[in-house]
């Protein structure tokens, strides 16, 4: 299991940095080889069910993610989503932070707890680059356009 943290300072409010973020399957158009849809009833909220389908062809995998915190950003109070993983090949949970920064700005916390089922710890620095690097852009993207 590997933990890593992602923070941004996005030159939106707080409300629209949440609301890019929070589209899930936006996030699909920002992650290489990888759809993501929401497989409950919207709007989000606890208990909604996001699924992010990665891979090409046979080789593919569900990263199955249930929202056990939905706290959206307020006029002067943060925002923050926790994703549990429930798949069977990706495990952990991940947290996304929307707070209110200098100048109207959002400040942007990506914290994550990322393993894959069967893969040996001798692969977690490469599973640490690999997903700073994967999310980093992502974060970048959704945050870029609308």
């Amino acid at each position: 299991m590997i933990s890593f943290l992602l923070e941004r300072m996005a030159p939106l409010p707080p409300a629209e940095a949440w609301r890019r973020l929070t589209e899930w399957p936006r996030h699909g158009d920002a992650v290489p080889l990888t759809r993501v849809f929401v497989a409950t009833a919207p709007p989000s909220r606890t208990g909604t069910v996001v699924v992010a389908r990665s891979g090409l062809g046979p080789l593919r995998f569900d990263d199955r993610m249930e929202i056990t915190v939905w706290q959206p950003p307020g006029a002067d109070t943060p925002g923050r989503c926790r994703l549990e993983k429930r798949g069977r090949v990706v495990l952990g949970w991940a947290e996304i932070e929307v707070l209110p920064g200098p100048g109207g700005r959002a400040r942007v916390r990506w914290h994550e707890e990322l393993g894959v089922r069967f893969l040996p710890r001798l692969f977690d620095p490469l599973l640490e680059r690999t997903a700073r690097a994967v999310f980093g852009r992502a974060v970048n993207r959704l945050l870029r356009t609308a």
